[in-house]
């Protein structure tokens, strides 16, 4: 057992009588104050909460005069929890109850004897697990997610008003938009860091700014994380979003006029693969494919033949709404025979790729772009992967050809979420994620919902309620979201309803899993989207469905 303990001026005495006393039940790390003369107490209060924070030390004790100083500056710090004590009984209920892991004391509140027993006891008792107890511990940790941003509650307090609804929508309603996730504490905290005050035009070590060395070691781990997770050759992070780094992969590449032949927007494409009110299809000459009608998923012969009657420049594969894996090998052998460069944009399937739930570009593609969001449930920004041969036209087309300053927070927000990426609880939550996806759909499917393609293999599936109901995917989207239950409406292959209507909604389940939910949390939620949809103009069922997706979102808290 490893216990930090500091104490300022007036506890120095009383901390030398606890190193003492301690010294045979644990290793001491002792953070000071080395001297009876005056001195600050946050200052030892911050180092003691650091070492717990971060998990170096087992507990940690301060002392102060009072002690009330030292818990106030200790529980500033996340993962603290820090108890003031002045008795045995208090400090076993502080462990018991609280699971506190800092003992904070008054040296004019207690002998240093008794310091001692309430040290021992403070270090001996376990913290309870009952649920009442955890569940407390938990309300108690995060504010209701609020102390996130507590500060603004004066500083700003019409956008704190806007984060609190926010925080409260995601806490009470069933998210499933497939482009959307939640990010960990820990992601938010880097994207919120000093790290956004740096101007660091260029790269790490090749800046046109002084005063880069931190950002320069963030980015350079998130570039690296990257290259580890996806075993790429090389990483750009700097790109500020997936259409971004769609960009810098033709101004890499290509020139304006030449062909791209990519996936059609309707068909599941994205706006930056070529949709004509896009700077891809007005900058480029867009060739579109399509799945095939029947089967409603990818004709590889067919997109063969395509390929090598256009002979594109690029190759362009990867979509925001088709639910079939890709095969990457065979579109790879496309690219060899029509001559062009294999370019994926993996921004939906990241996740599933990182987690080992989906095969990989990778290995295949000449490059590789992505969000950060989406299943990898990172920071919203985006990222190039390529082979290491097209490195130096990748970095000069990000910086200086489109993007100036990079936003360095949120680079080392990427890293974080890379890092924990690499964690092997992900590949559990990956894997998840498609089995909570397939209950889902067969759920919906079951009801007597058309699915497109008639299935899915990844995070999402398209519901055709035009051909099943008679009703839009706009009217399903709103009736949905009425009942607490959010998706988006969607154009499916072949739409015969305009793109703002559409005749189909998309159903994702990467943020529900992050939330822990599973098999049969799919299929009271699919239950539910068939109940609403049954019945679109019940206003009672809506009300109905929203109490009850409102109780089971509030079971499974948002990280």
């Amino acid at each position: 057992m490893k216990i930090a303990i500091g104490a300022d001026h007036g506890g120095y005495a009383m901390k030398c009588v606890l190193l003492s006393s301690l010294g045979a039940k644990a290793t001491m790390i002792d953070a000071g104050t080395d001297t009876r003369e005056s001195c600050d107490y946050p200052e030892y209060a911050r180092a003691v909460a650091l070492a717990v924070a971060k998990g170096e030390v087992d507990f940690g004790i301060l002392v102060c005069t009072s002690g009330v100083g030292m818990s106030m500056s200790a529980n500033r710090f996340q993962n603290v929890r820090a108890a003031l004590c002045a008795t045995v009984d208090a400090a076993v209920m502080a462990r018991q109850h609280n699971d506190a892991n800092i003992l904070c004391l008054g040296a004019n509140s207690v002998s240093a004897d008794y310091a001692a027993e309430i040290a021992s006891a403070f270090i001996a008792t376990p913290a309870d697990a009952s649920e009442r107890h955890v569940r407390r511990r938990w309300l108690n940790e995060r504010a209701g997610r609020l102390s996130d941003a507590s500060g603004l509650a004066k500083a700003d307090p019409e956008i704190f008003a806007a984060i609190v609804a926010q925080t409260e929508q995601e806490d009470t309603e069933i998210n499933l938009i497939a482009s959307e996730n939640f990010s960990s504490r820990a992601c938010r905290e880097a994207a919120g860091s000093v790290l956004m005050n740096k101007y660091a035009e260029g790269y790490p070590g090749k800046r046109w700014y002084s005063g880069c060395l931190p950002v320069d070691a963030a980015e350079e781990l998130a570039r690296t994380r990257a290259c580890r997770l996806f075993g790429a050759e090389h990483a750009n992070v700097q790109p500020h979003c997936g259409s971004a780094a769609n960009m810098a992969v033709y101004f890499a590449t290509i020139k304006p006029g030449d062909t791209i032949l990519s996936l059609s927007l309707d068909q599941g494409g994205h706006l930056s693969h070529g949709s004509p009110v896009n700077f891809s299809g007005k900058i480029y000459n867009i060739v579109p494919y399509t799945v095939d009608r029947k089967t409603e998923m990818l004709d590889y012969d067919a997109l063969e033949a395509q390929a090598l009657e256009v002979k594109p420049k690029i190759l362009l594969t990867g979509a925001s709404a088709y639910p079939r894996t890709l095969d990457f090998k065979r579109i790879r052998e496309i690219c060899d025979k029509a001559g062009c460069l294999m370019v994926v944009d993996m921004a939906h399937i990241a996740g599933l790729v990182a987690g080992g739930a989906h095969p990989s570009p990778v290995p295949y593609a000449d490059f590789v772009t992505t969000t950060t969001h989406k299943t990898l449930g990172g920071p919203r920004g985006g990222m190039v992967l390529c082979k290491a041969q097209y490195a130096k036209a990748l970095d000069s087309a990000v910086f200086p050809g489109m993007q100036g300053g990079p936003l360095e927070n949120i680079i080392a927000a990427k890293a974080v979420c890379f890092r924990e990426w690499m964690q092997p609880e992900k590949k559990d939550y990956a894997a998840q994620v498609v089995k909570n996806c397939a209950v889902l759909c067969k759920t919906v499917q079951d009801r007597g919902y058309r699915i497109v393609s008639g299935g899915t293999d990844n995070h999402l599936f398209l519901v055709d309620v035009k051909t099943t109901k008679g009703i839009t995917g706009k009217d399903a989207a709103a009736a949905l979201d009425a009942a607490g239950i959010v998706v988006n409406k969607n154009t499916i292959p072949y739409d015969t309803e305009s793109p703002f209507k559409t005749s189909g909604i998309r159903v994702g389940t990467a943020s529900v899993t992050t939330r822990g939910m599973k098999e049969p949390e799919m299929i009271k939620i699919g239950t539910w989207i068939a109940d609403v949809l049954d019945n679109i103009a019940d206003t009672s069922i809506q009300e109905r469905v929203k109490r009850e997706a409102k109780a089971l979102a509030l079971g499974f808290p948002v990280p």
